[in-house]
């Protein structure tokens, strides 16, 4: 099964634990019903921006997409098991850092993004989310709402997931960073 359809499965999945149509979750995800109808079925090759509409309107992080319910729950995730996924758009590289179905109120994922690369992310519907962004290697500029904030090798940012964030490498070569994403209850 390729990457396409089984994010395509999960959501599938994940909208029928929740008891959503088609057209619901295409009306809270802001995105049509025929491009969620191809994402399901494996057709399409969806990109992080409208994965992240997708889960706004499952009340879900994008953590929480890729961990998989068939993972059964283990403390330890060993790198070579982490989902990894590459944006389409973007080109840069998730991985899953954290165990899957521990219920641990934290996620952390390792991002890697290509040089020059930039995304975009309308988080108004995940109210309830802290973002802590640190930068493991080169520089990363995060455009959040209005504010442009350039981190370097080290440094750390924390945010609400309450605006919309843009995250852009504006440097020559890659730059690898860590999400730890917290929510402040009880998550799904």
């Amino acid at each position: 099964m390729s990457i396409d359809q089984q994010i395509g499965a999960r959501i599938r999945e994940l909208r029928g634990a929740r008891g959503l149509s088609l057209d619901r979750l295409a009306e809270l995800a802001e995105v049509s019903r025929a491009m969620l109808s191809r994402i399901e079925r494996g057709e399409s090759s969806p990109t992080a921006q409208l994965l992240n509409k997708v889960c706004a309107g499952l009340g879900i992080t994008l953590s929480t997409l890729f961990a998989g319910a068939e993972t059964p729950p283990n403390p330890l995730a060993r790198r070579a098991d982490q989902p990894v996924w590459r944006d389409p758009a973007s080109h840069y590289l998730r991985r899953a850092v954290s165990p899957p179905g521990t219920g641990a109120a934290v996620d952390i994922v390792e991002v890697e993004f290509p040089p020059g690369g930039s995304v975009a992310f309308d988080n108004h519907r995940l109210e309830g989310l802290d973002q802590h962004i640190w930068v493991l290697d080169g520089t990363l500029e995060v455009t959040l709402g209005d504010s442009l904030t350039r981190l370097e090798t080290g440094d750390c940012l924390m945010m609400r997931l309450d605006r919309p964030i843009l995250f852009h490498n504006p440097s020559a070569r890659p730059v690898r960073y860590a999400v730890i994403i917290s929510a402040k209850g009880n998550r799904a």
